[in-house]
């Protein structure tokens, strides 16, 4: 069966040791290879590896031995618990042979934790699993995190559920981290707050957030389409110090507002008009677009344009204003509109 949202989550933090099979597969190694390990763990414990009760199996091996993964299924380890065998780098090309071992599975035989690249929908893996009346299959997709995943990696990291504007802050810090990073910065945080009675600060945060966090157009885009002017400044830096290009920024936020533009001009609503959207944007990056373009109205979205087309000729003309302090300006001007 196939799992998603908070069934899925749900699934990461309490696994059935009765499944014949787990399958994690997504695009992102670091979230696949991060959830896997968590699984792991609270299958078998954390002494399960020193006690030998994982068995790791790298695809290109197991390709080259099928009996491998029926093997380290049936054997018998020498101190008790929960066994797992656990496929590393899976591909359609090992579907029959996971299919066969599953069909064979019998309770008390090691569970099998399965992690995959990217699947399509018609994946031969997926298929196998996702069929196997036993088995569950997780993908993992590139959408940001929500308040409830940064709930849980707090309680991982035994920190208190702080106030509402240090959780924004750290809405924000896990949208720009890797999972991996983001997990990493709140173990910091544990240990920088041990034996400090005081409530976590967004001071607490920056102090153990990673310096090198990039910043990319659209967290500049999400700043001015919310109206936060005061957050540009720093963006901004951090943004050309990366060498980003104020012509592409204006590329950027030219056909973000374009979209929000034709969601806003829809008939039938935002709602619907984000349904149209080609390519289609999904999940929290949909309600993102919703939310924007209801705020800000067809009327306010086409001087929006106006505006960022005129810098966009001034960028590209003669002109010898600086082109950075063009590109503010009229993003300034943006945000300071959003607010209206």
């Amino acid at each position: 069966m196939k799992l998603t949202g908070p069934a899925a989550n749900g699934y990461f933090r309490k696994p059935d040791p009765s499944h014949a099979a787990l399958l994690i597969f997504g695009a992102d190694p670091m979230r696949v290879a991060e959830k896997r390990q968590h699984v792991i763990k609270a299958l078998i414990g954390p002494e399960g590896e020193e006690e030998m009760r994982l068995t790791r199996i790298n695809a290109a091996d197991l390709r080259k031995d099928p009996a491998l993964l029926l093997d380290a299924i049936k054997a018998q380890g020498f101190f008790p618990g929960h066994r797992v065998a656990f496929v590393e780098d899976a591909t359609d090309g090992l579907a029959k042979l996971i299919a066969t071992a599953m069909a064979d599975w019998q309770s008390g035989d090691a569970q099998v934790v399965i992690t995959a690249g990217q699947l399509t929908a018609k994946s031969a893996l997926r298929k196998a699993v996702e069929g196997h009346r036993n088995a569950v299959a997780i993908g993992l997709y590139d959408d940001p995190p929500t308040i409830a995943d940064v709930e849980q990696a707090l309680r991982d990291a035994t920190i208190a559920v702080p106030d509402r504007d240090v959780m924004e802050a750290l809405m924000a810090l896990a949208d720009t981290l890797e999972p991996g990073d983001f997990r990493q910065t709140l173990e910091k945080v544990s240990l920088y707050k041990r034996g400090d009675d005081q409530p976590l600060s967004i001071e607490d945060i920056m102090a153990n957030a990673p310096q090198s966090a990039e910043v990319d157009v659209d967290d500049i885009l999400e700043v001015v389409a919310t109206g936060q002017a005061d957050q540009l400044g720093p963006l901004l830096r951090s943004l050309y110090a990366q060498g980003v290009a104020p012509v592409t920024l204006c590329i950027g936020a030219m056909r973000h507002f374009r979209r929000l533009h034709v969601v806003a001009s829809d008939p039938g609503g935002p709602a619907a008009g984000a349904g149209r959207l080609r390519p289609p944007v999904f999940g929290q990056r949909r309600d993102k677009v919703v939310r924007q373009a209801g705020q800000w109205g067809r009327d306010r979205l086409e001087k929006a344009l106006t505006a960022l087309t005129d810098v966009d000729l001034q960028l590209r003309s003669a002109n010898t204003a600086p082109q950075n302090a063009l590109m503010e300006r009229t993003l300034i001007r943006l945000a300071m509109m959003a607010r209206r």
